[in-house]
């Protein structure tokens, strides 16, 4: 009988790929509509929003794309293609004073699945899509 052995190191690859690999990884674009919005929604709206606490300290509105674009009282919050920067991913990331991290009055922070959907729209340019 003639067995066919892999290499040892494509096996490792595909199951490395297959297992460690995260959504956000295989996934190519990231939709405003699909991924953001619903983090917006079950994390961020409750305060940010008029008459929400973070409404009435920052200004930031995220009921819409484009008040969400728009950003606070003090600037954007967003720039487009750069993640790094943005004061919105620096925020849930916790690169930022603990009085401001995001989501505020939760235990521990975002999951990281959320926060890298976050930062992969952002560096993809922040699409209304």
């Amino acid at each position: 009988m003639n067995k066919r052995i892999l290499p040892s190191g494509i096996v490792l690859a595909a199951l490395s790929y297959f297992f460690i690999a995260s959504p956000v990884q295989a996934k190519g674009e990231v939709s405003y509509k699909n991924d953001i919005r619903p983090i917006i929604y079950d994390y961020c709206l409750s305060c940010h929003k008029p008459g929400g606490k973070g409404y009435k300290k920052s200004g930031l509105d995220l009921r819409t794309y484009k008040s969400l674009m728009k950003g606070t009282k003090y600037g954007a919050i967003i720039k487009p293609g750069d993640s790094y920067t943005s004061i919105l991913i620096q925020s849930v990331e916790g690169r930022v004073h603990p009085s401001i991290r995001m989501p505020y009055g939760m235990d521990g922070s975002l999951a990281k699945d959320k926060i890298e959907l976050l930062r992969k729209w952002v560096q993809q340019g922040a699409k209304n899509n």
